[in-house]
């Protein structure tokens, strides 16, 4: 089971006092889907990995509130100006949570691989939300992120590079693009680095390729 603990926060931004709960323990239990989406029996862990101000709208993991955190005055404006409005029409929910996140640490000029688990991550939340529009939406950006992480140099450890091509096809195949996920899919050979090891990756890339299953076995 989910095990959550609660915490007192204050906002870098508008130095709100608030409290959040934080995921103390959790399980994979009920399965892995193909997009590395891990199920917990009870309730899911995924939205208490963020913390959002609900006065402000500024979110981040545990760390972006704390007492060394020192936001630029360019950024309490872009929180304010965009974030605390968004609140007005929607309730933290944990997509919510995770976008927002994505958009403070976009702003900080965040690496795209961090922006991309965090796109990720709110599409997940999407799933447990039934927000379909929203999911696909979130898997587009986390999408393109991923690809911009691995053309860049030192985006993506060698190691860890076909793993992240191959998740770059699944998440077009979630979305429904099925030449975007053909060619993503094809790419994961030339990006393993340790042919037994990753021997996985190809076998499940060719897998979601010909015959997808939404699920690791």
């Amino acid at each position: 089971m989910t095990t959550l603990h609660l915490i007192e926060l204050t906002c870098p931004i508008c130095e709100s006092g608030f409290r959040s709960q934080t995921v103390v323990a959790t399980n994979g239990f009920c399965g892995k889907r193909t997009d590395f989406h891990e199920r917990a029996a009870g309730m899911q862990p995924l939205p208490y990995f963020v913390h959002l101000c609900t006065h402000c709208g500024y979110a981040g993991a545990a760390r972006d509130f704390g007492d060394d955190v020192n936001p630029s005055d360019r950024l309490k404006e872009q929180v304010w100006g965009e974030l605390a409005s968004a609140l007005r029409t929607s309730l933290p929910s944990g997509s919510l949570k995770y976008e927002h996140a994505a958009k403070v640490a976009a702003w900080q000029d965040a690496d795209p691989r961090y922006l991309a688990d965090l796109y990720l991550r709110a599409a997940w939340c999407c799933v447990d939300e039934g927000d379909t529009e929203a999911e696909r939406f979130f898997r587009r950006k986390a999408a393109w992120r991923f690809a911009e992480s691995l053309a860049s140099f030192d985006g993506i450890p060698p190691e860890e590079r076909a793993v992240i091509t191959y998740l770059v096809g699944e998440l077009w195949r979630r979305v429904g693009d099925e030449a975007q996920a053909g060619h993503w899919f094809s790419r994961v050979a030339e990006e393993v680095t340790e042919p037994t090891a990753q021997s996985w990756v190809l076998e499940v890339a060719e897998q979601q390729r010909v015959q997808p299953r939404e699920w690791f076995t």
